[in-house]
């Protein structure tokens, strides 16, 4: 039995390239679980073997500042040219459906969902090393050397901000990390603070403070 049918946030994090989006699918192939991703919206160029809607909703920058104006992004962030963010809307309605909605985004945007909502949860994912983030983001190859030093010196810079997040997640083999997210989603299911207001109807309990 659940004692908090509202569904988590729940932000994945962390630097560019330490495999997020990799854990994330992981954590998605994970037998019975209520997980639905909350996919961004980009300015950026599409990818070999991206589709719009799936990896990414693909805009132009003119469209993205027009949301921006209106207020319809739960976050947004700009990074080496090019906007990040993820559209409100969809994030409400599904975490009233008691879905899991999970987060997949940069650190400026993890830091704006959290003052939005401080009860979300928050997950850094790090690299074993430095020279393994590196070699990660070399080995895409779809990227300039400039732009891989402009990415590392960010991390370098990111890697400060980790507590600031509830849970900080090693990604050394790609199926364990997924399993510590799905333990600490679990686990913050059954905390006093988002269980007990349930519990206390359960039991036929009025006086919380009894």
């Amino acid at each position: 039995m659940k004692l908090n049918d509202k569904g988590l946030l729940v932000v994945i994090s962390g630097p560019s390239g330490v495999g997020k989006g990799t854990v994330r699918k992981a954590l998605f192939d994970m037998p019975n679980h209520n997980l639905t991703y909350s996919i961004s919206m980009t300015t950026r160029k599409i990818r070999p073997g991206e589709k719009d809607g799936r990896e990414y909703y693909f805009v132009s920058k003119e469209e993205f500042e027009d949301r921006i104006k209106k207020g319809l992004f739960l976050e947004h962030a700009e990074f080496v040219g090019n906007y990040y963010g993820t559209p409100l809307d969809k994030v409400n309605e599904q975490l009233e459906e008691g879905k899991e909605v999970v987060l997949e985004i940069e650190v400026n945007g993890a830091l704006q969902v959290k003052e939005k909502v401080p009860d979300c949860v928050m997950i850094f994912i790090v690299p074993p090393s430095k020279q393994d983030l590196y070699d990660r983001l070399t080995s895409r190859g779809t990227e300039s050397e400039e732009i891989i030093r402009q990415r590392v010196e960010k991390a370098n810079k990111e890697f400060k901000v980790a507590p600031k997040y509830d849970y900080i997640v090693v990604n050394d083999e790609v199926s364990n990390a997924a399993d510590r997210i799905m333990a600490i989603i679990r686990a913050e299911h059954a905390k006093t603070s988002r269980s007990i207001h349930k519990y206390y109807e359960l039991i036929g309990e009025n006086d919380e403070n009894e």
